[in-house]
């Protein structure tokens, strides 16, 4: 599916300075964007936060917008790097937080893990950032493997395998958790 010419329309009206079409492309991709950052964080509000920051920077790059790929491609790769950005800088704050929690013998279950679904989220956070990121674009997100490379800057043969490396660690992740099941 392309770009509409509104949806283009709304894009060279925004390069204008018009702050109604840039909230038009905002509402036309917003849950799409937060959906995404949510899968990349696992919370709600990381989420909201990200997917802002997602639309800000998005609106600075304005002017490197090419039209040669889909806006929603483009805004997807500015949104994957946004989370793995903010992986990077998190990443010191939750080797800290695990430290002290391991160190206190912190048994209870974290809330909102409870079932399946929240079983495949845990395990979907303990992937490395760009494994985590192939998967939400082609499991979750349905993209295809060339338009998943596209938005992560890479091959198809690097989407391949990091979906190949992730299914892998996933299924051992989750056969791990049901087997300590009582």
């Amino acid at each position: 599916m392309g770009d509409t010419d509104e949806e283009q329309a709304w894009v060279l009206q925004s390069r204008d300075g018009n702050p109604a079409a840039f909230e038009s492309l905002i509402r036309a991709h917003q849950r799409m964007i937060h959906s995404l950052t949510f899968r990349m964080t696992g919370s709600m509000a990381d989420a909201e936060d990200l997917a802002q920051e997602t639309f800000i920077r998005a609106y600075r790059q304005l002017d490197s917008y090419q039209g040669t790929a889909k806006f929603s491609s483009w805004l997807y790769r500015i949104a994957v790097n946004t989370c793995l950005n903010w992986r990077r800088r998190e990443m010191c704050r939750t080797q800290i937080h695990t430290r002290w929690a391991e160190s206190n013998a912190v048994s209870q279950s974290e809330p909102g893990t409870d079932g399946l679904g929240g079983e495949v989220q845990a395990a979907l956070m303990k992937l490395p950032a760009k494994q985590r990121a192939t998967i939400v674009l082609t499991i979750y997100d349905g993209h295809n493997h060339a338009e998943a490379a596209q938005i992560l800057g890479c091959s198809e043969t690097t989407v391949s395998w990091r979906v190949f490396a992730a299914r892998r660690k996933l299924k051992r992740l989750l056969s791990a958790k049901g087997g300590r099941n009582e």
